[in-house]
């Protein structure tokens, strides 16, 4: 591919808001986009990341792909509680810090595929980051999945089995490599064009670059934020997971 070609190809992509259901800052950014910036909320392009396990994590190591983890210092886990803390505040949000046990994260990600193909992507992670940093429930539990999956009309058994289908596994894996073409490092993170935007602090200034929307709404009294979540932070020794410490 030329030089020219690539530069086209990358100005045809439209605007992508990578989310992950493991973090907390993510789950300030959809409610902030969705709230602040409606109709660019509906034009992105929704992309899940979330941390492969030993399958998808081969899988994407044969095509040719990686996924940028680094463990957690403690002291990181600790601020992180503190600033989450400020941030739903600010919000008047109620949190509840959820509790992760062997977590798959592939069991509430790949179900939101099924979702997104059935229009309800959007109304899925709402469910999804409500019963996690709420209502404190294990989302990696297929049941729980299940249940989400009914109460949008989906069949809750293929909601809650999403993690050992196949198909949705290949899809996965493309999903990953995308997040690695991208070079995204941490959610939430945002891409338009050659620009790209890491943290609930940048979601202004993505919007403006995209080019606002009639339903934008200014986000006052809101403090800048530098989450790194549920990837890592970009440079410096630590760059673990902000979102992952439940």
């Amino acid at each position: 591919m030329s030089d020219t070609a690539g530069r086209s190809g990358a100005r045809r992509q439209p605007p992508r808001f990578y989310f992950s259901l493991r973090s907390p800052y993510s789950w300030i950014a959809c409610r902030d986009l969705v709230a602040d910036h409606p109709d660019l909320a509906a034009a992105v392009e929704w992309r899940p990341f979330w941390e492969p396990d030993e399958s998808s994590a081969g899988a994407l190591a044969e095509a040719g792909g990686g996924f940028p983890y680094v463990a957690m210092s403690r002291e990181k886990h600790l601020y992180i509680l503190q600033d989450v803390r400020r941030l739903t505040r600010a919000r008047k949000l109620e949190m509840s810090w959820p509790l992760d046990r062997d977590p798959v994260w592939e069991v509430p990600h790949l179900a939101w595929f099924l979702a997104a193909d059935a229009g309800l992507g959007r109304e899925y992670v709402e469910l999804a980051c409500r019963a996690r940093w709420q209502e404190g429930r294990d989302i990696c539990d297929p049941a729980v999945v299940g249940e989400l999956g009914a109460a949008l009309g989906l069949p809750a058994d293929r909601m809650a089995g999403a993690a050992l289908d196949a198909g949705l596994r290949a899809r996965g894996v493309s999903a990953l490599l995308d997040v690695h073409r991208d070079g995204v490092f941490g959610v939430p993170f945002f891409v338009h064009r050659y620009d790209k935007f890491w943290g609930v602090d940048r979601l202004a200034e993505f919007a403006e670059t995209v080019g606002g929307s009639a339903g934008t709404r200014p986000a006052a009294g809101r403090g800048s934020d530098r989450p790194d979540q549920a990837g890592e932070t970009g440079g410096g020794g630590d760059r673990g997971h902000a979102g992952g410490c439940g």
